[in-house]
């Protein structure tokens, strides 16, 4: 598929700020089954961008502004040719080995309900399956025991708040996922992104979130529980981290006191030239 995609995220301030500081992580890479064709991010008042890559490989901005300040925006734009890979990930940007996404965060931190449920679902099949087999059936079981619903996000919910609410944003069955794979001792990590959607709506409250989970002889694969598939060439794969504080679109800090406010608003859709063809 030929994506477009505009990824807006507005601040309001109660009180003009002195100083802002935000590290975006809202520009995807290419590797296969991903080319990015054209990539821009905008600010809507004088601001600095450094770009680098973080420690998970992921491409990001420091954002500097300097006040006073009662509201920005930034606006990420672009286009994105996508193919499907049966969620598998090649060529990616991968500067550290998997072992280190085995490691538990107090987001996805599992407890005896989710460590029961991850070793009930792996050893429903014969001898347990393969490693393959029992990342697909955890993310199968997860879409049935969840309901995905697509109230507000609360970024401070861990995964064993989530499993025992029994519903969740996508991030929330994002964060049981990783914890139950790793309760089965495959590495897994927290991927931020964008989907299409069939459906026809383009319009999206939010950006995507999904896991990967790292199974030998294979390498790493994405699972979507909020949709129990593995991604395919609707999906526009942008951060990773070990959860969605290490892969969140926007973070940081300001100088200055008062109430902020934030909107969100993402478009995903075909380009022109693919939905004409």
């Amino acid at each position: 598929m030929r994506l477009n995609i505009l990824h807006r995220t507005s601040y309001a301030y109660s009180q003009p700020q002195a100083r802002l500081m935000q590290l975006l992580r809202m520009t995807p890479s290419s590797h296969i089954g991903q080319h990015v064709v054209d990539w821009r991010i905008d600010i809507d008042r004088d601001a600095r961008l450094r770009y680098r890559r973080d420690g998970f490989g992921n491409e990001t901005a420091m954002l500097y502004v300097e006040g006073p300040v009662d509201r920005i925006t930034l606006t990420v734009a672009g286009e994105v040719l996508t193919e499907d890979t049966a969620g598998i990930v090649q060529a990616a940007n991968e500067p550290l080995p998997p072992l280190v996404y085995l490691r538990a965060t107090p987001l996805t931190e599992h407890d005896d309900a989710i460590a029961t449920f991850a070793r009930d679902v792996a050893g429903s099949g014969a001898d347990g399956g393969s490693p393959l087999d029992r990342a697909h059936a955890l993310n199968r079981a997860i879409g049935q025991q969840m309901r995905f619903d697509t109230g507000t996000m609360n970024v401070e919910r861990s995964a064993a708040a989530a499993f025992g609410a029994g519903h969740g944003v996508c991030q929330d069955m994002a964060h049981v996922f990783i914890a139950g794979a790793r309760v089965l001792g495959l590495p897994a990590r927290y991927v931020s992104g964008h989907l299409f959607r069939r459906d026809g709506a383009s319009d999206q409250p939010a950006a995507h979130a999904w896991a990967e989970a790292h199974v030998d002889g294979i390498g790493w694969i994405g699972f979507d529980p909020a949709n129990a598939i593995c991604p395919d060439d609707a999906y526009v794969r942008v951060a990773v981290g070990l959860d969605y504080r290490e892969a969140a679109p926007v973070s940081g800090a300001r100088t200055g006191g008062g109430v902020e406010t934030l909107d969100v608003g993402v478009r995903v859709g075909l380009s022109q030239s693919q939905s004409q063809g």
